[in-house]
């Protein structure tokens, strides 16, 4: 019986807690929106937003903009390579000399085949200067050091098309933590201003969770391109090197069927 009565004046304690609470309520949330009147829009969050999360944004804004720097040099860089690439393939072909094909590689000077091209010719000119006897050994040498001459060529080529691309995939995988960090210190400021009012009301909270998602905003935004063209340029650079390997062993076997009988 004691304890049916003990619940029983805890139960209508609660009710005239919550009761009071409720009246008095929305005379609270007035006087919030009075002295806090909330702060519509992105700029305005970002003025108000404190110091940690604005160093945050500043910085997601620069990986940002130096990211798409390097998006648009390396898709000028791969359009390029693509529109020059495929003349010189059929010039490689069509030719009838490779003296003619150097000669007509001067013409496009930002193709990554001609480059390769003018690398293997110049190793072939100093092996056929240089060479004795045309004895087994010879020819073993020969073609081994214009192997490693085009290997080196493609080598460099592929190594200059990857430049920065790093940034990239740095970019896509850290700025969404780099935003979650601005986030976290945003939705701290609103629980210091929920502490220090007394009161969880909208007015209160709203500012700081909107300062908080923007800056997780800001981190997906530096963060979604970075990873979609970091992947494009990766396969730009393989479909490359597939057709560096087969221009060397072209360039090989030509040379082996004229130079090294």
């Amino acid at each position: 019986m004691k304890k049916i009565l003990i619940i029983f004046f805890c139960v209508v304690a609660l009710v005239q807690v919550s009761t009071s609470y409720a009246e008095s309520e929305p005379e609270e949330i007035t006087k919030i929106e009075a002295e806090n009147p909330a702060k519509v829009g992105v700029i305005e969050a970002l003025r108000s937003a404190s110091l940690i999360v604005k160093l945050t944004m500043i910085l997601l804004a620069f990986m940002s903009i130096f990211s798409w720097a390097i998006i648009l040099s390396k898709w000028n860089l791969f359009k390029s390579n693509t529109a020059n690439n495929e003349p010189f393939e059929d010039i490689f072909f069509k030719a009838s000399s490779l003296d003619e094909i150097f000669d007509m590689s001067k013409s496009y000077p930002k193709s990554s085949l001609a480059a390769v091209f003018r690398s293997g010719y110049s190793e072939l000119k100093k092996i056929i200067s240089s060479k004795q006897s045309p004895d087994t050994s010879n020819l073993l040498s020969g073609m081994d050091n214009l192997q490693r001459a085009l290997n080196k060529a493609v080598s460099n080529e592929v190594s200059y098309m990857e430049r920065r691309l790093s940034f990239l995939a740095t970019t896509g995988s850290v700025s969404p933590f780099i935003g979650l960090f601005g986030t976290v210190f945003g939705i701290m400021n609103s629980f210091q201003q929920i502490g220090a009012m007394g009161a969880a009301h909208l007015a209160v909270v709203a500012p700081g969770i909107s300062e908080a998602l923007i800056a997780t905003g800001f981190g997906l935004f530096a963060a979604i391109p970075a990873a979609v063209f970091y992947n494009q340029f990766i396969n730009e650079i393989k479909k490359a090197e597939l057709q560096f390997n087969n221009f060397v062993t072209d360039f090989l076997n030509i040379s082996k069927r004229n130079f090294f009988k």
